[in-house]
């Protein structure tokens, strides 16, 4: 019962950051609400400081700018989970093949998953 008190506790402590419009939904996929929260999550549990976030992050629009994104806001969490990604490696927590193994896994999960079904990894997705 405490895990699932403390559990909602932290969810409802990362919806107090969520970027809020009346006009407009703030995630047009259930994904960016995940990058979103996983970035705000590693954050808080001192992964990097908010300063290295907004570095971070900032540098990855920029780049992908120059790159001929069109700055339509359409892209936005892209360059959330770029970021996210870019820190885990700068900071030794997974390379370059370890993520790249954890897509190939998630693929393989969605591929499998009906559509409307929560996306679940199992240990075979890993392989």
């Amino acid at each position: 019962m405490a895990n699932e008190s403390q559990a909602r506790n932290e969810v409802l402590s990362v919806l107090e950051v969520l970027p809020a419009d009346e006009r407009t939904p703030t995630f047009n996929e259930p994904w960016e609400a995940q990058a979103f929260a996983i970035a705000v999550a590693m954050q808080r549990s001192g992964v990097f400081t908010k300063e290295e976030w907004a570095t971070t992050l900032g540098e990855e629009i920029k780049e992908a700018q120059q790159r001929g994104d069109p700055d339509t806001g359409t892209t936005y969490y892209r360059h959330w989970l770029a970021a996210v990604e870019h820190l885990v490696q700068s900071k030794g927590i997974a390379n370059e093949k370890k993520l790249l193994q954890y897509q190939e896994a998630w693929h393989k999960a969605a591929d499998r998953t009906p559509h409307g079904q929560p996306i679940v990894l199992s240990p075979e997705d890993l392989n």
